[in-house]
């Protein structure tokens, strides 16, 4: 008689720990979306909080002017502070930590990280500093989920999968965009299709999105008209608008890690005395110009809606690029992508306007290649052209501008290459070792 073969349970618990992983992400994403969406309100009221101080300030004059510019000054302070003596990794956007997590193998973050990230981003950006809400909410996601995984005894490979997951569902929560944010994990942070980290992803993105817009609502982020589709002029045009934005992706980039490498040279100064001073100084900006500082969302919305003075739009592009290379080296929580949307918005509208008065039969609307730049830009800076595209597609709800967003993102991508510039992340975590 044969003998009995005995039945491996190998496939039923792999199906079973799967089947954990899936339910555990959406759960985890759940938790990513409210407070990612509790972070994004929580920060329209500190803007608006800034902008009624500065109005209301203004009429006692240098006194007011003096209490405008202490007020972020400490701010600022408070945020680094915070961030040095609570959580280090906190500092910055956090995307470059938890690429280095996810591959090099280095320790979480741990809860504190969570506190130390909303509260310090909220003073930072509040403030007035050009930094993005993705940072945050990144990574706030990415502690939030790897510390329910641990919690829930998941093994050590598929609580990297939720970490990671759960950063792609603090993006989807930073910009109402949940394709853009799984895509970002496989892009960006694995750099691979990995089926248990597309699954999680998918999960935490479904579940972050389906909280958060309970909160924030199921509107894209910008109001942009219905825009016609492409003419081939438009596409050709689209390439030459990529290239020169892969040469300012590459010059932002210098200039983000020449701040660090500045504000390094001055080890002897604490870190919140630096910060302090940043504030300072970015307080003093918004006494004057208070439309230019924090954030940068109502910019990017009057760009899109040509509601941006033309003749003031290379000024307000230089000032931007600059700020947004001081306010990352505060050391403070914030992350890059809304002020690289910012940039794209305005570089594309110069040279929208540039085309509408020397080659009209280009295109006679400006906002497509302000809605392209966007795209074109991030690429440029971050090298994740397929995030780029979908998050400003998400972003813009401009479906019909896809062919001249891959043309240009074509360039932007090339020409950074080509110059043997590195990728934005790699440089900062490369800084960081």
């Amino acid at each position: 008689m044969s003998k009995r073969q005995p039945t491996s349970t190998a496939p039923a618990e792999n199906e079973c720990h799967l089947l954990t992983l899936t339910l555990t992400s959406l759960i985890a994403g759940a938790g990513a979306g409210f407070i990612g969406a509790l972070f994004r309100l929580s920060l329209v009221q500190a803007e608006l909080f800034r902008d009624w101080a500065i109005t209301y300030f203004q009429g006692f004059g240098p006194s007011g002017l003096l209490l405008i510019v202490a007020a972020c000054a400490a701010a600022t302070a408070f945020a680094a502070w915070l961030v040095r003596r609570f959580s280090p990794e906190a500092s910055g956007s956090g995307i470059p930590h938890v690429e280095a997590v996810l591959n090099e193998g280095i320790s979480p973050a741990g809860a504190k990280l969570i506190p130390v990230k909303f509260i310090g981003g909220l003073l930072a950006i509040g403030s007035g500093l050009a930094l993005g809400r993705e940072g945050p909410t990144v990574q706030m996601g990415a502690t939030i989920s790897h510390l329910l995984g641990r919690k829930l005894g998941l093994s050590s490979s598929d609580n990297r999968a939720l970490l990671a997951a759960g950063a792609g569902a603090g993006l989807a929560t930073a910009f109402n965009a949940p394709i853009a944010g799984a895509v970002f994990v496989l892009e960006e942070l694995v750099r691979r299709f990995d089926t248990r980290i597309t699954i999680a992803t998918f999960g935490a993105s479904a579940g972050a999105i389906t909280v958060a817009r309970l909160l924030i609502g199921d509107r894209p982020d910008f109001e942009v008209e219905i825009l016609p589709f492409p003419t081939t002029l438009a596409v050709a045009a689209s390439v030459v608008l990529g290239a020169v934005l892969g040469v300012v992706g590459v010059a932002y980039n210098r200039a983000i890690l020449g701040a660090i490498a500045v504000s390094e040279r001055f080890e002897k100064w604490p870190v919140v005395l630096q910060s302090l001073l940043i504030g300072a100084a970015v307080g003093l900006i918004a006494w004057y110009a208070p439309h230019l500082v924090g954030g940068g969302d109502p910019i990017t919305q009057n760009a899109l809606t040509l509601k941006t003075v033309a003749v003031m739009l290379p000024v307000a592009f230089l000032f931007r690029f600059g700020l947004g290379a001081i306010s990352y080296a505060a050391a403070t929580p914030g992350g890059l992508f809304a002020p690289m949307l910012v940039l794209g918005a305005q570089a594309g509208l110069m040279f929208g306007n540039a085309c509408q008065v020397w080659l009209p039969a280009v295109g006679s609307n400006p906002t497509t290649f302000a809605v392209t730049a966007m795209a074109a830009f991030f690429t440029a800076v971050v090298r994740a052209p397929l995030t780029g595209i979908i998050l400003v597609i998400e972003l813009t709800g401009s479906y019909t501008q896809l062919l001249p967003m891959l043309a240009a993102c074509l360039a932007a991508m090339v020409v950074p290459t080509l110059w043997h510039d590195p990728p934005i992340y790699d440089s900062l975590k490369s800084s960081s070792e």
